[in-house]
């Protein structure tokens, strides 16, 4: 098959590392797609460092609003997963998509290198609360937006927990064909799942191994028993290990008795996950390495897409390419 791969804003890789396959995750191999990345990238240095780490190709430390789009190289699937929070409309007739800061104009950087290379696929990942931004306006003009850049769009919320991951992680795949043909072909994966879902103590490093500053202290404790949210905490926060953990995010460096974060309480004590169970309830290989400080590990761990979710997509790319070859016999 051999596909090239530009993936833009690639953060520590998940999405990279779901694509091209080759990688071993809780028992199950997920093998490799005879598929190449021609061009990373990402504008923080230190992910991209953690990427480097992990893959055989270097992920340039670079901001995508500064790349012609002439330097890229060919590529058939553009990836990217651009952030949704930056977004306004327009009050025009019709009505226009906007951005409130630099955030917002990545968006458009996607689009301008997609009108220039044309590649065959594009797949772009969000929150799932893309599809509500802006009272549920937005959305409409995104993929209006990647239609004027010449493509048939198809788009599916994705959770993590219906592919063997140990996460409820709802998010949004965005799919866009140059042909006709491949788009009325492709279908979103289907759950390999849909109960007795991977339980999260299959992750857990054993307690006796975990280092103190993951605990929660005793102080912080005390106080939140002594409130109204201790058994909120008790119901929502505080993971049932026996089954699939609430969504990890980027904030987990910050994450607090008090936060909407997941946290644990095992042996009658509570403490935060660790970067490698953070990774491991991502689907990240046991082989992937984490540089870096722990506040990195969370944030870049916590903005990944589930390497398991996009292996399983790319499945379905692949069969699409295996149609067309045959029709074209």
């Amino acid at each position: 098959m051999n596909l090239k791969v530009a993936s833009l804003f690639s953060g520590l890789g998940g999405m990279d590392l779901g694509i091209t396959g080759g990688f071993e995750y809780l028992g199950k191999n997920y093998p490799s797609n005879d598929i190449e990345i021609s061009l990373a990238m990402d504008f923080d240095k230190a992910t991209c460092q953690i990427y480097n780490e992990n893959f055989n190709h270097q992920c340039l430390h670079k901001d995508v609003t500064k790349l012609n789009a002439e330097d890229i190289p060919p590529h058939d699937v553009l990836l990217g997963g651009f952030p949704c929070q930056s977004f306004s409309v327009l009050a025009q007739n019709p009505p226009r998509l906007g951005y409130k800061d630099d955030r917002g104009k990545l968006f458009f950087e996607m689009c301008r290198i997609l009108k220039y290379h044309k590649p065959r696929f594009f797949v772009a990942e969000n929150v799932k609360g893309l599809l509500s931004a802006n009272k549920k306006k937005a959305f409409p003009l995104i993929i209006k937006e990647f239609e004027n850049a010449g493509y048939s769009v198809k788009f599916k919320v994705l959770n993590s927990v219906n592919f063997g991951v140990p996460q409820k992680r709802e998010r949004v795949f965005i799919v866009g064909f140059k042909y006709a043909k491949d788009f009325e072909n492709f279908k979103f994966p289907e759950p390999i799942m849909t109960d007795n879902f991977v339980a999260l103590n299959s992750v857990l490093d054993a307690e006796d191994t975990i280092a103190e500053k993951y605990y929660f202290t005793e102080k912080a404790v005390a106080g939140l028993k002594a409130t109204k949210n201790f058994k909120l905490m008790n119901k929502g926060r505080a993971q049932d290990v026996n089954g699939p953990s609430n969504t990890v995010s980027a904030h987990l460096s910050k994450v607090s008795l008090n936060s909407t974060d997941p946290v644990l309480c095992l042996n009658d004590r509570y403490r935060m996950y660790t970067p490698r169970e953070v990774a491991r309830i991502q689907s990240f290989p046991e082989r992937f390495k984490l540089t870096g400080s722990k506040t990195l590990n969370y944030k870049a761990l916590g903005n990944a897409v589930s390497p398991v979710v996009m292996w399983h997509l790319t499945q379905e790319l692949k069969k699409v390419i295996s149609l067309h070859n045959t029709e074209n016999d």
